[in-house]
Formats: C-alpha cells, structure tokens, sequence
C-alpha cells in the first residue's frame, strides 16, 4: 500500500482497465461485481467510455456516486486512431495509479475475493492472468508470468482483431479464456501493444502451438 506524498492519498494496489461501447445492460448487471469485492487488496476500477449511444454515460455517473473506487472518462468520437481499444486503454492507463493494471473486460467479473487478490500474489512477476471455472465460478486460478516476453504470445493470440474489432461480436468470442491480465505499471504498455492486432492466418497457427507449448510446459 502507497501513500502519495502530495494528495496524503492512500494509492490503489491494483488499477482495473476496462473499455465498453453501448453496454449499458452489461454495466448495470456485472459493475458493481468489480467495484464491490470484499479482498485484502486496494483496487479502483477505471472505465473508459468509447461513444456509447446508449445509457451508459448515466449509468457510470450513478455508479460513481455511490462507489468511491470507481473513476469514468471517455472517448470522444472525433478521435482518429489505427485502433481506438489501444488508445481508449491508453487513456484509461494514464489514469491509473495502482502499482500493477489490469486489463479486463465487462463481461468478465471477478467471481470471488481470491480473483482479485491472487493477482498481487506475487510481486516480482510482470504478468499476471486469472482464470475462472465455468461450473464452479468460485474457484479461480492463477498463470504466472515473470517476464512478460513469455506472456507475449497468448496475449497476441487471444487479444487480436477480428470481426468488427472490438466492437464485435466475434471479437470477444475470440479473446481466449482467461478472464483478465495484470500486468506491471512499468510493462504496460509493452502488453498494450499486443491487442487488437491483425493475425494472418499463418502467424496464427503458429502462435497456437506455442501457447500449446507453454501451456504444457509452464
């Protein structure tokens, strides 16, 4: 835990990043699931707002006000950007002032305390993922990276483009299964880097079997 010298703030442990585009309904149901986790780490959540022309713009407003942990912002539509996820995440990253980011999806809600706080387990690893089980929600797993180079490849396979980038429906089934990644405030945007890439088909299948690879040998 971090005291910031000039707000005699006590500064997040873990900064949770996340995008959304017209996914009021999602907010309203899976939200206040981020913001209310009864963990042993300090965490705030940090939406970014991409154009929504739905009601999502008043549904982080309410939000907000009843929840101290939870900081909005948006994306306006003038913004032109090879891809708006990487600079909407960027603007949700410069943000944050927790000691480790994580990047996270709507869809995806932490489903116990142990989430959250097996994500700071271990402090020297620059990559940290959480996996949830399907029937089971309540039991979570760890995958630990100590360098995030090692991490790379999944990261490239399960955040690439495809469909209508990430605003498509495609796209999220696409993701891979893990529910979120926490990765270092000084690799960030290393990690950044890695989404919504275009993966021809042949780079693809390699990236497959090295993830196969780690995944039986890590």
């Amino acid at each position: 835990m971090t005291i910031d010298n000039q707000t005699k703030e006590i500064r997040p442990q873990l900064s949770m990043v996340m995008v959304v585009h017209d996914q009021g309904n999602l907010l309203e149901q899976n939200l206040p699931q981020f913001l209310t986790q009864p963990c042993q780490t300090t965490y705030e959540v940090i939406v970014v707002d991409d154009t929504s022309t739905d009601d999502t713009p008043d549904i982080l407003k309410r939000l907000k006000n009843e929840h101290s942990n939870l900081y909005t912002t948006f994306m306006p539509v003038s913004v032109t950007n090879p891809s708006r996820l990487r600079l909407a995440m960027t603007v949700g990253i410069k943000a944050a002032k927790g000691e480790r980011i994580v990047l996270t999806d709507i869809q995806r809600p932490p489903t116990s305390p142990e989430w959250i706080d097996g994500l700071m387990e271990d402090h020297y690893a620059e990559v940290v993922m959480v996996y949830s089980n399907r029937k089971h929600p309540e039991i979570v797993r760890h995958q630990v990276w100590q360098q995030l180079e090692d991490a790379i490849p999944l990261l490239r396979k399960a955040e690439r483009r495809a469909g209508r980038g990430h605003r498509g429906k495609w796209q999220k089934r696409r993701r891979g299964i893990y529910d979120a990644v926490a990765v270092k405030r000084d690799r960030i945007f290393d990690a950044v880097r890695c989404y919504d890439q275009i993966i021809r088909r042949r780079r693809l299948a390699g990236l497959r079997l090295h993830v196969i690879w780690k995944a039986l040998t890590h």
